[in-house]
């Protein structure tokens, strides 16, 4: 990334990196952190896909709990019986989460089987009818989530126990690795500002 002190000093964004450069060692050590973390769900895919069922489901069941005592502090509302309704739901979606939490985990695997191959299908038909430039990546994007979608519905429900676990580490790497990056640039900054201070006359 090219930076030119005199050129961008009117860039907010370079603003914010001279402002933040300080900071890039600990955001280079949280991107390690989460690198690391992220690595370690993914090899231990079973207990991240149930950790993860589980703290989802107590989510849905507290916003179920908000969602009720809320349709009853304004329950002159006119739409009070459809909040009320969606608290209910959700709170009991949360309960059978916690209670099955393999057997949402096979449903949730399940539905993300079917979104992959329904965006593979939709984008390889677009490029291929559309021929819009670069289409050949989207093209390449949609054989990629098509395949992926594939291999994990003729897996299911046994890849119900690693696909999520799968899923959150490797989105957790690629934070990390977006922190790393940010920390790389805002060390650039400062390089570049330690180079245009004066040293003093001996």
């Amino acid at each position: 990334m090219n930076m030119n002190l005199q050129s961008d000093s009117s860039n907010p964004n370079y603003d914010e990196c001279l402002r933040s450069h300080h900071c890039w060692p600990w955001f280079l050590v949280l991107g390690i952190i989460l690198i690391l973390v992220g690595a370690m769900a993914i090899g231990a895919s079973f207990v991240t896909t149930f950790a993860t069922i589980l703290i989802f489901g107590w989510l849905m069941i507290a916003g179920g709990v908000v969602q009720i005592v809320n349709a009853f502090l304004a329950r002159n509302w006119r739409g009070f019986f459809v909040y009320l309704l969606s608290g209910v739901l959700h709170f009991m979606v949360g309960i059978l989460m916690i209670e099955r939490p393999l057997r949402a985990a096979e449903a949730i695997t399940l539905l993300i089987a079917a979104i992959l191959l329904g965006v593979g299908a939709s984008r390889i038909v677009y490029s291929l009818a559309e021929r819009f430039p670069g289409w050949g990546w989207v093209l390449l994007n949609g054989l990629v989530a098509l395949l992926l979608g594939v291999s994990i519905w003729r897996g299911w429900p046994d890849s119900g126990e690693w696909v999520i676990g799968l899923f959150v580490g490797i989105d957790i790497m690629l934070n990390g690795w977006s922190w790393v990056m940010l920390a790389l640039v805002l060390k650039s900054v400062r390089s570049k500002v330690d180079e245009r201070i004066p040293v003093p006359a001996a």
